[in-house]
């Protein structure tokens, strides 16, 4: 439930090549009150990326360790490899007043949302096409023909669910989408349970009797 001094926790969904981590990285340098939660992950780092920043990278039996004491709000193996949230570092933000984006599938995005309900919106990210989704995965170059064939029927199945997102962006252009997602922060905080939170008293006025 928001409080006066609650922030808001921006779930961001999308297959593999959507072009999710591009946007992100856009919004963050045009919002940077915003602040991005950093995952866990048993996945090796790909390179260029740094522990702390782009992952907190561990060994499956840490993961393991900390999935059993509770420690995450959501976690999920994905393509062969563990991903989770610290449930500790987001309640800890939003109850500061901070808001956060987090990058998660969609089955952690749904698990986010039974832990943190009304604090949560959620947006998910589609490519044009599977054919366009194919042509990024291989100009990546960092997988191989057998992992691109593989995250490619996984989006299959990601994308049937992204109407359980509040809000749905077509990546068809960059810099439209790019706008979209930034519309899209601006309205969740203009929606009126946080400006009842943000301005108080202004709204008391019009309350009394």
């Amino acid at each position: 439930m928001h409080t006066p001094s609650s922030g808001t926790l921006f779930v961001i969904s999308a297959p593999s090549g959507a072009g999710k981590t591009t946007l992100v990285r856009e919004l963050l340098a045009r919002e940077p009150a915003l602040r991005l939660s950093i995952s866990h992950t048993t996945r090796a780092p790909r390179t260029g990326e740094e522990n702390g920043v782009h992952y907190h990278f561990t060994d499956e039996a840490e993961f393991v360790r900390l999935r059993e004491a509770g420690g995450f709000v959501e976690w999920a193996q994905v393509h062969g490899n563990f991903y989770g949230t610290s449930r500790l570092w987001l309640a800890e933000q939003l109850d500061a007043g901070a808001d956060i984006v987090l990058e998660i599938d969609w089955q952690g995005a749904q698990q986010v949302r039974e832990a943190f309900g009304e604090r949560m919106v959620g947006i998910f990210i589609l490519p044009p096409s599977l054919e366009v989704l194919a042509a990024r995965l291989s100009g990546r170059a960092t997988d191989d023909a057998a992992t691109i064939a593989r995250r490619l029927a996984a989006a299959r199945g990601e994308m049937r669910h992204a109407a359980q997102a509040d809000y749905v962006i077509l990546n068809d252009d960059l810099a439209v989408a790019s706008a979209q997602l930034h519309a899209v922060i601006e309205a969740a905080r203009l929606r009126t349970c946080c400006q009842r939170a943000r301005h108080a008293d202004y709204f008391q006025l019009f309350e009394k009797d």
